[in-house]
């Protein structure tokens, strides 16, 4: 296994490279003037705009710029904001945490509630607790979270007057103040997360429990519990591990309007807010550590599957 990690980490070193390319020349098309948005007037002489371009090291080649900038992160420095001149690191680690926890948070909710309707729609296939809960995860599906997060705001609000307390309190100043916080947009999150899961959940336990390790399992007479436990749900699992990565690396870049919705000082508003100053450094460090935390995550996915097929292995 430590040779396959290896060799998945030196994999991963070209696809950030290509990534660290795209970005670094993306951002470089995007429209706007960065001695304006850097000096915060729309009124710069040239002569000013050459001391920012050159404070900034605009003025040098693009290649040599990249290769500066390069340099810069193989020794863990992404460079500085050019809006508020902090560190991009520093930017990004004070950040991270409310979206990493609303991921997290929503990703184990949607897998707490996604499985156990998954499992028992299967071992109810077409009968009337398998309609009903199809039903319900169709209509799951067809309401986006920005919608549902939005209903989760507007009703308590004109019903009770209840809203959300605000500002942001971190898990580790104010418990309390975080969960209540966090839980809204949460379940905004889980349910289409949950639904998706709970249909790949059951379309990969009826695959399963059509094998016939599965029929040879009950005709041993082991107990239904352990057949579905330990024979039919290991082994549906894969499937179902695989897309819960997927939505896990989506989540982490993807919380955009939620956390606007929610007031969420997270990663998504500052990369929203980084493309509208037009924050080269700061667009930069952002998308190569969505990239990190992908690569880093789909590794984890491969090598969880050893945990739930033996049959798996490594080499």
């Amino acid at each position: 296994m430590g040779r396959y990690i290896i060799r998945r980490l030196l994999l991963a070193i070209p696809v950030l490279l290509v990534v660290s390319i795209l970005i670094f020349g993306g951002v470089r098309v995007v429209p706007g003037d960065v001695c304006k948005i850097v000096l915060g007037s729309a009124d710069v002489t040239d002569e000013q705009c050459g001391r920012i371009e050159s404070q900034l090291g605009l003025d040098k080649p693009v290649v040599s710029q990249y290769f500066s900038w390069l340099g810069g992160v193989l020794q863990g420095d992404f460079g500085r904001s050019m809006t508020n001149r902090r560190s991009v690191t520093s930017v990004i680690e004070d950040r991270m945490y409310v979206t990493v926890e609303l991921a997290v948070m929503s990703s184990v909710l949607a897998i707490t509630i996604a499985l156990p309707i998954g499992v028992y729609s299967a071992l109810k296939q077409d009968k009337g607790p398998d309609v009903f809960l199809r039903f319900v995860t169709i209509g799951w599906l067809s309401m986006p979270s920005f919608w549902v997060g939005t209903m989760l705001i507007v009703f308590p609000a004109i019903w009770w007057g209840y809203a959300t307390p605000v500002p942001y309190a971190h898990f580790w100043e104010d418990p309390l103040k975080n969960l209540e916080q966090m839980y809204l947009p949460t379940i905004a999150l889980a349910l289409s997360l949950s639904a998706t899961l709970a249909r790949l959940t059951r379309s990969s336990m009826l695959e399963v429990l059509r094998q016939d390790y599965v029929r040879t399992a009950r005709a041993k007479g082991l107990h239904e519990r352990v057949v579905l436990s330990k024979h039919a749900l290991k082994n549906a699992m894969l499937p179902v591990v695989t897309l819960i990565g997927i939505q896990l690396g989506f989540l982490l870049g993807g919380t955009v309007v939620l956390e606007s919705l929610f007031a969420l000082p997270g990663l998504g508003t500052l990369l929203v807010e980084s493309v509208i100053t037009k924050d080269f450094p700061q667009i930069q460090g952002l998308v190569l550590f969505f990239a990190v935390i992908i690569i880093l995550i789909n590794i984890a996915v491969d090598l969880s599957y050893a945990l739930f097929d033996p049959r798996v292995r490594f080499s």
